[in-house]
């Protein structure tokens, strides 16, 4: 609304209404699998190894159609709104939650055969005599037949499966919010070629001093948050009935 007044003229803008989206997990098993992943962050057991495993698909190569003008004093960065597609990566990667060193590889698809091949990888880069524990989401490329038979031949690799619509349990989505944030936002690239390469050298960089993730929340208290928010969420619904 805007009063005018004889010399000067004040405008108030109203603030925009602020939105935010949220989805509850259906899991029937939510209550064991966020006790069990939450204890193995904030108590690990000794002589283990755990790590948060995903992938993050369909990273795409895009170019700008004109050149990215530099920051400059008092001048933000510039840059066309537009772009160039030049095809799509996805990057497997493994987080250490003890040391918060990175595994990652780049593939051309992330199906059950790449995700094999970089299981295999990763066990590469184990030691021998740790157990592992591996902390990764229900995507069916997790479950196939091929993958279960590679696991079962190894009775000292233990899988923990996050709970449905329950990403932000697993560290590594952290992690993919650093890549993200810090090369992928601001990286211009004209082949895939040269976004792998600019991806691997960013783990590269990452592993030369890496840091873990502290975790904060014990599982009662997260169990109690969202207890607290279902019963939010039904008072408003009864409220509207």
């Amino acid at each position: 609304m805007a009063i005018s007044g004889q010399r000067k003229t004040i405008v108030n803008f109203a603030a925009e209404p602020r939105a935010e989206t949220f989805k509850l997990s259906t899991d029937p098993l939510f209550v064991d699998k966020v006790q069990d992943i939450v204890g193995l962050y904030l108590s690990p057991p000794n002589w283990v190894i755990v790590l948060c495993v995903d992938e993050k698909s369909q990273i795409q190569a895009l170019d700008r159609e004109q050149p990215v003008l530099p920051m400059m004093p008092g001048v933000a960065e510039r840059r066309t709104h537009t772009y160039i597609r030049h095809g799509t990566t996805s990057l497997f990667a493994a987080l250490d939650i003890v040391t918060g060193a990175v595994i990652g590889k780049c593939y051309k698809r992330h199906r059950a055969k790449e995700f094999l091949n970089f299981l295999k990888q990763i066990d590469g880069h184990m030691p021998e005599g740790p157990d592992v524990h591996l902390i990764m989401d229900n995507y069916a490329t997790h479950k196939t037949p091929m993958i279960k038979a590679w696991l079962a031949r190894r009775p000292h690799w233990h899988v923990h499966f996050t709970p449905t619509s329950a990403s932000w349990i697993n560290q590594v989505e952290r992690w993919f919010a650093e890549l993200t944030r810090k090369q992928l936002q601001r990286s211009v690239h004209v082949c895939v070629k040269d976004l792998e390469t600019d991806i691997m050298k960013f783990i590269e960089c990452h592993n030369e001093n890496p840091r873990p993730y502290k975790w904060v929340k014990s599982a009662d208290e997260i169990l109690a948050s969202v207890k607290r928010f279902c019963l939010k969420t039904e008072q408003t619904l009864c409220a509207e009935l």
